[in-house]
């Protein structure tokens, strides 16, 4: 196992990913309620590529540093551990949810997109955005 000081950037960074996916989905569903699809696209790729590197970022880090073992006590025992429940088999609910949508957006079956989208926006905003609370309940809040 590795020392984990010298991989300790990893979680902000992967916390910042999370953020800047979770904020391209947002922005990227409001321009096609506007019907600014270019710019749609655009956001959606973006959010895709932020995803894609969290997701490698994420497994070299515990593959280099292994498990983090939450330390709140009390209350925070059972919220932290139900958000990273639903947050982990969400997470992999995803990823052919998303890959999904995006292949079918590329051939140009959007009405198939959209039925796809319908799902997967809810739950991949659900998933960045918990896995932002969870950084900070790991790192921030209940520090080692």
């Amino acid at each position: 196992m590795a020392d984990p000081a010298a991989y300790a950037f990893f979680p902000a960074l992967n916390a910042i990913l999370n953020g800047t996916s979770a904020v391209l989905i947002a922005c990227g569903r409001h321009f096609i309620k506007q019907k600014r699809v270019t710019a749609h696209k655009r956001c959606m790729i973006g959010a895709v590529v932020a995803s894609s590197l969290f997701l490698v970022s994420y497994l070299y880090y515990h593959w280099q540093v292994g498990t983090v073992r939450f330390r709140g006590v009390g209350w925070s025992r059972p919220v932290y551990f139900t958000i990273l429940g639903t947050h982990t088999v969400l997470a992999a609910a995803i990823v052919p949810l998303v890959a999904t949508a995006l292949v079918l957006a590329l051939r140009g079956r959007f009405e198939r997109h959209r039925r796809v989208a319908r799902w997967a926006y809810p739950t991949w905003m659900y998933v960045n955005v918990t896995g932002v609370v969870i950084y900070v309940m790991l790192y921030q809040l209940f520090l080692r």
